[in-house]
């Protein structure tokens, strides 16, 4: 098994954390992934060669790109959709704390493809409920999907977030695709836990873990009963194959019809 996870700290340092890096550990991830905690009147800069994109987790910032300023907040992740900077490469952006704190992750890839940047508002990215009315609802999960091929052909990420409704399950059924795929943790409240299936093994995580999806592994996700799990998930394209769509494994993909029929318990 490779090495699929990092355990997150109970808290976030302060400033920028590396936690997948394209020359570095976890390369085979074909993207940089870090976390920005920035306190009140902290700044952080930066100009990469990169394809970049910022999501705010929570709190509140003020962003600066390409001559443009916009000051943002999120109250959380669960009960507000996110703000997302998308930015070509070279493009200077500068990101300061307004909050006692604020976080934001951070995303990078090498795409020599100029686009315009874009700063997508919580309006742009609709609450998705995904396998509702199908298994019992027992995956039944929100997804918020903020750029993908539809909305950004130009792009070589996909990113977006999945709520888990405590108990229930997500990426479900299991699926494969060839890309890399990033998670990034938050459980509501904060000391809770779930359970990620990476193929064959299955890992526990808690808040601020990461795992590190290499290609066709299986990976739904499960969490706990009592407690809501957010994760960012991040698909990086592979050259000349985007992703498009998963392939779900045919021993289980049927369940996911309508109709098909589940055994419950029968009352007496």
């Amino acid at each position: 098994m490779y090495d699929c996870i990092r355990k997150g700290e109970k808290e976030m340092a302060y400033g920028y954390t590396p936690i997948a890096e394209m020359n570095g550990p976890h390369a085979s991830m074909l993207m940089d992934f870090g976390v920005l905690r920035l306190k009140k009147n902290q700044n952080f800069e930066e100009e990469q060669p990169l394809e970049c994109a910022y999501m705010l987790i929570y709190g509140k910032v003020t962003i600066q790109w390409e001559g443009k300023q916009k000051t943002i907040r999120r109250k959380n992740c669960f009960d507000e959709s996110p703000w997302v900077l998308h930015v070509p490469a070279g493009t200077k952006v500068s990101i300061t704390g307004e909050a006692e704190d604020s976080e934001v992750t951070v995303h990078r890839t090498n795409n020599d493809t100029a686009f315009n940047a874009n700063l997508y508002a919580p309006e742009d990215t609709a609450d998705e409920f995904r396998g509702a009315g199908t298994m019992k609802e027992t995956c039944t999960r929100i997804v918020r999907t903020v750029f993908d091929k539809s909305n950004a052909p130009w792009s070589n990420m996909i990113l977006g977030e999945v709520i888990n409704i405590p108990g229930k399950w997500s990426s479900y059924p299991p699926h494969i695709h060839p890309q890399p795929e990033i998670y990034y943790y938050k459980f509501n409240p904060a000391n809770g836990y779930g359970f990620s299936e990476v193929g064959d093994d299955v890992i526990k995580v808690h808040n601020n873990d990461t795992v590190f999806l290499e290609a066709n592994y299986t990976h739904p996700q499960v969490a706990g009963p009592g407690y809501a799990l957010w994760y960012m998930w991040c698909i990086r394209h592979l050259d000349g194959n985007p992703y498009i769509a998963p392939y779900f494994l045919p021993e289980h993909a049927y369940i996911k019809e309508p109709g098909t029929e589940i055994w419950e318990p029968k009352k007496k």
